[in-house]
């Protein structure tokens, strides 16, 4: 996706070899006109999965989950990093672990939204080492439903995530694809 890629290229910050901060457009302040071309994209990818429930994870995956779950017509559910109060009935949980902030939260989701004829599609921001959406696709095998995909915006294609979810017979489509991040410049595949 081009606009991705140029936004990605023109606006993303290199924190370090590993750390690509995107906060101008995805994960502080949202571009909401290119959080829909996103959602777009992926909806053209899994159109024909029988999408039932897009899922993310709070807070940076809900700007492009939304925006696929509002033109594949179905619910957007979070996965949210502390159990409220107000979830009285019994949920699913399981722990993430984040490379960014390097920090595990328990993850929660109800009951009541997610069950077995629901069809999954995953949506995140990013793609590292694979273990938010490892996270939440145990969390729809939990609900014996089934995980029709995963939707990611940015991927560091130099780390392992890929291939973990790939292992996991998950059909990824990542929008933007990092082959490196050295010198502190943003290298992209096929560059």
């Amino acid at each position: 996706m081009k606009t991705l890629q140029n936004r990605v290229k023109e606006d993303g910050v290199v924190i370090d070899e590993k750390i690509l901060k995107v906060d101008s457009f995805l994960n502080h302040q949202i571009d909401a006109k290119l959080m829909y071309e996103v959602g777009k994209e992926i909806t053209e990818h899994f159109k024909e999965k029988n999408i039932t429930k897009v899922l993310t994870i709070e807070a940076s995956g809900i700007a492009p989950a939304i925006m696929a779950s509002l033109q594949l017509d179905v619910p957007c559910l979070f996965a949210k990093k502390a159990k409220p109060s107000t979830m009285t009935s019994e949920f699913y949980q399981t722990d993430i672990h984040s490379f960014t902030k390097n920090t595990t939260s328990t993850v929660v989701v109800s009951k009541q939204f997610l069950d077995k004829d629901d069809h999954v599609l995953i949506i995140d921001d990013f793609l590292a080492n694979g273990e938010a959406s490892l996270g939440l696709h145990r969390l729809v095998q939990a609900a014996n439903a089934t995980t029709s995909g995963i939707g990611i915006v940015i991927e560091k294609s130099f780390q392992p995530g890929r291939e973990k979810l790939e292992s996991e017979g998950l059909d990824v489509l990542s929008l933007c694809q990092v082959e490196s991040l050295s010198g502190n410049k943003v290298k992209l595949m096929g560059e």
